[in-house]
């Protein structure tokens, strides 16, 4: 039997089309039919995200880096990257009449005499530090929940370099109004690249276009500040985002939520409406703090001059552990062949930020190795779940802090009355000490963490009720958590510890790396063998029958953690024994 609905006139297996189509569509079909526009975007505006507060950091580095393209191309319509040298008449009494540099005037100009100038200025600034930070926040995040591991390794990289490139911008930005405090920081870095054997000297001369402070370096500052690295920025961030639609995102261990599955809300429209609000909310944050914060206020520094510096001088949060590495590292000094080996600049400004950086990027691949995990993770791992991960991070954290109380010594000597030589001594051997404590008692602690939480899935709650037995002993009541929690707790890879089966081949003739897989066994030993594994199916099915029997002796009716009530009688953590054996 045929039918006729509104706008068609058969029932035939073809769509019904208009008789006229709207208004562009003959163009967006040209370019689908060439491009797959259509095709892709259909595909991915119904891609699934998950909802979790965590996830968020990620956009506001987003967006605080958009806030930067949008308020950067305003200040560069006023600012001048130049050095040559003019007579400031503007409006700032305090510096009219001073000699100085046509991008410290500028500067001024914006600030003083540009409608709105002051407050996008330190808009600019204040997203700055928030782009960086947001990105700080975000790795940890991702590091502490083992978010980096395979298929996401090139992420973190990506992600690593992000961070990296978001310094190196900072420290171009507030280098170019050419005032004390940024001149000040353009001589540590011109010191940092002299200490460079050999051609260290060579390299300042090309940079700076002369001795410093040279005639150039503010051109070439502003180039790379406006060009070059927010070229990578926005290079790097797509590639970031794409890689994060395909490899799909990872998720938070729970009901219903596995490695082969996304549980949340699709881009568009749900995703997509959350991230512009959540724009709006950091624009709107950002702004506030420009009006309202005063940040990066060069007229009470003024002008640079090689022959003065600021006192108290401090860099910017982000750039304080290496202010700090320099501040406490011995005047160590070598003379090789006539040349001067500056190794209290050349290690802790150069050869330390290395290895830092490479153990940073290359940890992925060292957890691989220590451990041989192939497998793909989609699910998080709670941080005491990596009992070793997560004390080696908060080791780095204590060294970051140590180096950065370094950085400012000085100002921890005058406000606590305290003696500067005897602030950094102490910090020469909490930098190697410190570190180390805090590594051992973290991971004591998140293997304390993860004892708790097989008690509770063995023996339940506590409940706080004090019961009396015929025999006069008094116990403490414990009753079954709810399942969304027992399966939470269970959603997780018993940790792949790497065994060396022989030295030898079938032939009894010694394998060649052999010392390099008995070096590795025992890493492996260490980093995962003291961490406790989720109970088995076996040990679950004796727990809950021993909690039955107790409760079915008592004849008395329990109420889990959730509120819910049971009968103790029969069976109340199913749940734990069908998600025990997996992974």
């Amino acid at each position: 039997m045929s039918t006729t609905t509104a706008g068609a006139s058969t029932n035939g297996t073809s769509p019904a089309t208009p008789e006229k189509g709207a208004r562009g569509a003959g163009a967006a079909r040209w370019a689908d039919e060439r491009l797959g526009i259509g095709r892709a975007a259909k595909k991915n505006l119904r891609k699934v995200f998950p909802d979790h507060w965590s996830f968020m950091l990620g956009e506001i580095a987003l967006w605080s880096f958009v806030v930067l393209l949008l308020t950067g191309v305003f200040l560069t319509l006023w600012f001048k990257p130049s050095m040559a040298e003019v007579t400031y008449d503007g409006s700032y009494d305090a510096l009219r009449g001073l000699h100085m540099s046509e991008a410290f005037a500028s500067t001024l100009h914006i600030s003083f005499d540009v409608r709105g100038g002051l407050l996008l200025r330190q808009m600019h600034h204040w997203a700055a530090h928030l782009f960086i930070g947001a990105m700080f926040i975000h790795m940890m995040r991702v590091f502490l929940t083992g978010a980096f591991r395979k298929p996401r390794e090139l992420n973190w990289i990506i992600g690593g370099v992000l961070l990296i490139l978001g310094v190196l911008a900072g420290f171009t930005g507030y280098s170019l109004p050419d005032d004390l405090l940024s001149g000040t920081g353009l001589r540590i870095a011109d010191g940092l690249i002299k200490a460079t054997p050999v051609v260290g000297t060579y390299m300042s001369f090309f940079l700076f276009g002369g001795e410093f402070p040279g005639e150039d370096i503010i051109s070439r500052l502003y180039i790379a500040h406006v060009l070059l690295i927010p070229g990578l920025l926005l290079a790097l961030i797509a590639a970031h985002m794409l890689l994060l639609v395909y490899h799909k995102h990872t998720q938070w261990p729970g009901p219903g939520r596995t490695n082969n599955n996304v549980v949340g809300y699709p881009m568009l429209p749900v995703y997509m409406a959350k991230a512009g609000g959540y724009f709006f909310i950091v624009f709107g944050i950002i702004a506030v703090m420009g009006g309202l914060l005063q940040i990066n206020g060069v007229w009470g520094y003024g002008p640079y001059n090689p022959a003065e510096v600021t006192a108290g001088s401090q860099p910017d949060w982000y750039m304080g552990f290496a202010e700090g590495a320099l501040r406490i590292m011995p005047g160590w000094e070598t003379e090789i062949f006539g040349f001067t080996i500056s190794w209290n600049v050349l290690i802790p400004g150069q050869i330390l930020p290395v290895i830092m950086l490479v153990a940073f990027l290359g940890y992925p691949f060292i957890e691989q190795w220590i451990t041989g995990d192939k497998r793909e993770h989609h699910l998080l791992q709670r941080p005491r779940n990596a009992p070793s991960r997560t004390g080696f991070f908060a080791a780095m954290v204590t060294l970051y802090g140590l180096l950065w109380a370094g950085g400012g010594n000085d100002i921890l000597a005058v406000v606590f009355g305290l003696n500067l030589n005897h602030i950094t001594y102490f910090l020469r051997v909490a930098v190697f000490v410190l570190p180390v404590l805090v590594f051992i008692l973290v991971r004591r602690w998140c293997i304390s963490l993860q004892r708790h939480d097989n008690e509770v899935l063995l023996h339940g709650y506590e409940t706080g009720i004090i019961m009396r037995s015929p025999d006069g002993a008094y116990s403490e009541r414990h009753l079954p958590i709810d399942e969304h929690k027992a399966y939470t707790l269970t959603a997780r890879e018993r940790d792949s510890v790497y065994e060396l089966e022989s030295g030898e081949n079938e032939t009894g003739v010694a394998s060649p790396t052999a010392r390099k897989d008995r070096f590795r066994a025992r890493i492996s030993a260490y980093w995962y063998g003291d961490a406790v594994q989720k109970p088995t199916r076996e040990e679950l099915e004796e727990a809950r029958e021993h909690a039955a029997h107790e409760l079915d002796a008592q004849g008395e009716i329990g109420v889990s953690a959730d509120g819910h009530q049971f009968d103790g009688r029969h069976d109340a953590t199913d749940e734990q024994l069908r998600h025990s054996d997996k992974h």
